[in-house]
């Protein structure tokens, strides 16, 4: 029943009720070990009744598995980890329990907050708020699990973490430093932080008048809120472009912070990459649709997302097929701007459609596919069309996936 949860939520089945009809196809039939011929799988209601009966012991358990996947997935122990932890809003419908209404999104919601990898895309944990729960509610406990659960296996390995402000708040700082890991969590703008970088954000006012040209500068200064024990060290960008005024903090303890205060920010700002994994899990496995009444339910169901998503995250990187890396004496493609940059994309997308493809562009293009299945005695057939238009890309990802060459499908 969970394969065929999860295998249906990557299909784009996000409901129980949706396997009243899959229950009687073929292919969700082999995928949960069975054939064509055998029996019927569960139905909504019976699928209804195994989510309801989850037990927090499973729970836990559940919380296990996707760290084990994580560990696995490295052939070679990692000498650093950058971790990326967020929340997003899961608006709710009826009467679910822990349901509350939040006056920022204007909604009756949870809150899932997991903690996803930045050098792999895989979540690593994941965790469902009441829907007006602060985002840092347990956050120290998870990160000193999963700290724990590393370093049992890479004692040598540096981690970094990373959040937006809803995480700059002494509890992440003292959890971090008390672990001696990393951080990058942005800070929200105060009257004192704004004084100490007024005269950076007129000089590039200036700049911007005097050149036309939009101006990200910044500066970097010892910091300490009447709530925290010491001072910290914060990085703020200041920004003067067509469209006004910008600027933003982000309190670091990482090494160099002090040298290179733009280097610092901008490797906080690669957390957007983080938040579009999450957008993924959110829209495109539709994370969303929590629908059960019970909240053990409906974290289950949470867990069942996720690892689709994960799926689909290490299903990617195997067939991942990008451009080539530009020469040295070039911009690297992260510097590209205006045409060159939108010009490597178009490449990208020809050349890799399916590596950094969304879900959507998965299912169009090798998931919702029509086959004809065949059983007999001895085996089970399962023929797709020679006409159809995405057919090199099956072949290519199967090929890749496998370990063979494209040749050895070509005949297929």
């Amino acid at each position: 029943m969970t394969r065929s949860r999860i295998y249906g939520i990557l299909a784009g089945y996000a409901d129980q009720n949706d396997h009243d009809e899959l229950r009687f196809d073929p292919m969700f039939k082999l995928i949960a070990g069975r054939k064509p011929s055998d029996d019927e799988l569960a139905s909504q209601p019976t699928l209804s009744r195994f989510e309801n009966a989850i037990s927090i012991p499973s729970l836990w358990r559940l919380r296990d598995v996707l760290i084990d996947d994580f560990l696995a997935a490295f052939d070679e122990p990692p000498k650093r980890l950058t971790f990326d932890i967020d929340p997003f809003d899961d608006p709710t419908h009826g009467h679910q329990q822990l349901t509350f209404f939040h006056g920022y999104y204007e909604q009756y919601q949870y809150l899932p907050r997991v903690i996803t990898c930045a050098q792999n895309d895989l979540t690593v944990m994941a965790c469902l708020l009441h829907g007006t729960a602060c985002p840092t509610l347990g956050a120290d406990d998870d990160i000193e699990y999963l700290v724990q659960r590393l370093r049992a296996k890479w004692p040598d390995v540096v981690i970094e973490f990373r959040g937006d402000s809803g995480f700059g708040v002494p509890v992440m700082f003292d959890v971090c430093e008390g672990l001696s890991l990393f951080y990058s969590f942005g800070l929200r703008m105060n009257s004192v932080l704004k004084g100490q970088s007024e005269a950076l954000l007129a000089e590039a006012v200036q700049q911007y008048e005097t050149t036309g040209q939009p101006q990200r500068l910044f500066t970097a200064f010892q910091y300490q809120a009447k709530s925290w024990p010491a001072p910290r060290w914060v990085v703020v960008k200041a920004e003067a472009n067509a469209e006004g005024t910008n600027r933003r903090a982000v309190v670091s303890n990482r090494p160099g912070a002090e040298l290179l205060p733009q280097a610092t920010y901008d490797e906080y700002a690669e957390r957007g990459e983080g938040e579009n994994r999450n957008k993924e899990l959110k829209r495109g496995m539709e994370a969303d649709r929590l629908s059960d009444h019970r909240y053990m339910a409906n974290l289950f169901r949470l867990y069942m997302h996720v690892e689709a998503m994960n799926l689909l995250a290490r299903l990617r990187r195997h067939v991942a097929d990008p451009p080539p890396e530009k020469p040295a004496a070039e911009l690297p493609q992260e510097a590209l701007a205006g045409r060159d940059r939108q010009r490597f994309f178009n490449q990208r997308r020809e050349r890799d459609p399916l590596g950094e493809g969304h879900a959507c562009t998965w299912r169009m293009r090798l998931i919702k596919v029509a086959a004809r299945v065949t059983e007999t005695t001895r085996r089970i057939v399962v023929r797709l069309s020679s006409s159809w238009p995405f057919l090199d890309h099956y072949r290519r990802g199967t090929a890749q996936v496998l370990g063979l060459n494209t040749e050895d499908l070509s005949s297929a």
